[in-house]
């Protein structure tokens, strides 16, 4: 037998079983959906079952991510991933990412295992299978938190504006919900949702604060409920607070433009030995051979590696200001 028909057969047997053991617990799970579906009512129920449909063909897919990530990882962990996938706005529940980095990570290091028979190729494709996946998901959150935050000041004059015109604190957060792009529409869009089926207006702007995790937000959400508990005039706070937050987006633009040429050199400074390194192993294997074969060989490229990291460490602690 072939050590690609081992590999797969492999692969196959634990998915396998692990769909066997989540067909033991079905059990209580339907006990759950019938409680959840006495107490949400019908038109919860409806709600979910559109956002199912939306998925089509992909819901088997989903479905075998979702067994993997429930088999190989703990509660604890799969809720930490639920929280980082809501800020990236990454439509995957944290069960079916961890089964996807573990498809991923087993799945690729066996097949290059298979096709290469080097077990350090393996282990790299495997490696990467985990890095990867989360690479991206940094990436998005990133992304997305730089675009939120860049969306707040005008959706405070907009909330400022129609508190003068005799709106109420939800009908201003509507007026957001529609006239301005996502993301900051899509969450205040779930904030209002939040609030209609029945969650306090102070727990749902905190439930908004840990979904973003921006402190542009959280400041804002601190000044909206001190406002609610000793009273004032609102528009006058969003108005100071929108200004704030102007300057502070227009001076991390400025530094940003200012320190371009070091975030460059730090990049060059880094990628540099590694594509040379590649490049004269490729021209001659042996001249690089003895850098990893001999004892004063690894002793340089320690030495190098570590000072490599060091000035990367310095070159980003100069370049990153705090505003």
């Amino acid at each position: 037998m072939s050590p690609l028909t081992i590999a797969v057969l492999v692969f196959l047997s634990v998915l396998l079983f692990s769909q066997g053991l989540q067909q033991l617990i079905a059990g209580e799970k339907e006990t759950v959906a019938v409680r959840m579906e006495r107490i949400l009512g019908n038109r919860m129920y409806n709600a979910l079952a559109r956002a199912r449909s939306k998925g089509g063909n992909a819901g088997t897919g989903r479905r075998v991510l979702e067994l993997a990530g429930r088999f190989f990882t703990a509660r604890k962990i799969t809720d930490r991933v639920d929280a980082q996938l809501a800020r990236a706005d990454i439509p995957l529940k944290g069960e079916e990412f961890l089964g996807l980095v573990m498809i991923l990570s087993i799945g690729g290091g066996l097949f290059i295992f298979a096709v290469t028979g080097s077990p350090v190729a393996g282990s790299i494709a495997a490696v990467l299978g985990v890095y990867l996946p989360c690479f991206i998901l940094r990436l998005a959150k990133t992304k997305r938190l730089v675009k939120f935050n860049g969306q707040i000041g005008d959706a405070l004059i907009i909330m400022a504006n129609s508190l003068r015109s005799g709106f109420s604190f939800l009908q201003a957060m509507d007026m957001v919900r529609k006239e301005m792009p996502g993301p900051i529409a899509k969450e205040f869009g779930a904030a209002l949702q939040e609030m209609n089926w029945g969650t306090p207006t102070e727990e749902a702007l905190l439930n908004m604060v840990s979904r973003v995790n921006s402190e542009d937000l959280e400041l804002v959400v601190t000044a909206v409920l001190i406002q609610r508990q000793v009273g004032g005039n609102l528009a006058e706070v969003l108005d100071k607070i929108a200004f704030t937050i102007r300057e502070r987006v227009r001076i991390k633009r400025e530094i940003k433009t200012l320190t371009a040429q070091g975030r460059i050199s730090g990049l060059i400074i880094g990628l540099l030995p590694i594509f040379l390194s590649i490049a004269i192993f490729l021209l001659n294997h042996a001249y690089m051979k003895v850098l990893f074969t001999s004892k004063a060989g690894l002793t340089m490229v320690s030495c190098a590696v570590l000072f490599q990291v060091l000035g990367l460490a310095l070159i980003k602690k100069i370049i990153k200001i705090p505003v």
